[in-house]
């Protein structure tokens, strides 16, 4: 139980490691039309200038890289494949702690010279190329022809679902310029920034700043809602972090039911056993053995099963934990500590519930004891 529980955390814990930690994305907001609010991005408001801004004058800001997006399809040879165009300026990578497995990276000269250059996903590379080179070849992009300048490291599958990397970034002028039409054409409007603070005790104070700064900058009114949005992905993560520990505790009290119950179990095969065992007990006091020997005799016997059966259950668990994972598709982690405390815990159980039936056997009458058949 306490492996599910951990596998679960530490999956979280790997996702926001993968999105970017510290990461702030800002996003474009929404207008009221006939007494009716529009779904957030609907109205482009976030520019170049206000990313090049947050940069500038927030200096907890590492990174504040601006990017457009949209849905296309992606053709090479024979084969296409329907997928997400990102245009990116270079930061973009740094922000999202994203590296390149394969040849290079978007420049700034990519950007200034509107290069026809792709970098590509490995999903999109597995859909196009298979096993073959993807670096150098020309692909389609909405009928732009795009060189392959490099192959993104795998990211895998976003905490809500979508495939991080069914993923095409090309350069952010490329992808304004040539590739996607309407709104983000025009001018240096943006799709959304994403930003990146210098440290995760940062992230709260770059998010009130951004938030201040960008009202500034788009004249928002006292009591004027905001024409933008700003989402701390760290949060919402760790919120899903919290959750998994919740699991975590429920797994835990459900495993201290179970050592209660064997606990139990152990007491009273103790005290069926002191019982079958009167008249041994009678013996060994009548040739001298003290209520300290008797006592510690009774405590040995439950400590040694607990231990055993503690040892049995680790065996146990490793091979339940081991069935999940590779048939419910659920990750586990498993500790050399869960492991420890495990055995140490069930030998603290025989201890404590095999102190009262050796207490009862320590303070039989010798006498008594031996009348016993």
């Amino acid at each position: 139980m306490v492996a599910v529980g951990s596998g679960a955390e530490n999956r979280i814990e790997n996702a926001i490691r993968n999105i970017g930690s510290n990461l702030l994305v800002v996003g474009n907001g929404t207008r009221t039309e006939s007494g009716r609010r529009t779904a957030r991005g609907s109205v482009l408001t976030l520019t170049e200038q206000d990313a090049a801004a947050l940069k500038r004058e927030i200096p907890s800001i590492q990174v504040a890289a601006g990017s457009v997006a949209g849905e296309g399809q992606v053709i090479f040879g024979n084969k296409n494949w329907s997928t997400t165009l990102r245009g990116v300026a270079p930061d973009y990578f740094v922000a999202r702690n994203w590296t390149i497995a394969e040849g290079r990276d978007i420049t700034s000269a990519d950007l200034r010279s509107v290069a026809k250059v792709a970098l590509l996903g490995q999903t999109v590379v597995d859909e196009l190329f298979g096993d073959a080179p993807a670096i150098g070849q020309l692909i389609r992009i909405k009928r732009v022809p795009v060189r392959v300048i490099g192959v993104m490291a795998a990211k895998g599958p976003a905490p809500w679902g979508s495939d991080q990397d069914d993923v095409v970034f090309i350069p952010l002028s490329t992808a304004k310029k040539r590739v996607f039409g309407g709104r983000q054409r025009r001018g240096d409007l943006l799709g959304q920034i994403t930003v990146k603070a210098v440290s995760a005790d940062a992230v709260k104070t770059v998010e009130r700043e951004v938030t201040a700064l960008l009202r500034q900058r788009h004249r928002i009114g006292a009591n004027r809602p905001n024409n933008f949005f700003v989402r701390n992905v760290s949060e919402l993560l760790e919120a899903r972090v919290e959750s998994a520990r919740v699991m975590s505790s429920l797994l835990a009290s459900l495993a201290s039911i179970s050592l209660l119950v064997g606990g139990i179990g152990i007491m009273n095969i103790m005290l069926v056993s002191v019982s079958e065992r009167t008249r041994e007990i009678g013996l060994r006091m009548a040739l001298g053995a003290k209520q300290r020997d008797i006592m510690m005799q009774f405590v040995i016997e439950a400590l040694m099963l607990s231990v055993i059966g503690g040892l049995v259950g680790v065996a146990l668990g490793i091979g339940g934990s081991a069935v999940i994972s590779q048939f419910a598709d659920w990750p586990v982690l498993i500790g050399p500590d869960a492991v420890l405390i495990a055995v140490l815990f069930s030998a603290a159980v025989g201890v404590f519930f095999g102190y009262y039936p050796a207490r009862k056997a320590a303070r039989l009458d010798p006498v008594e004891a031996l009348r016993q058949e």
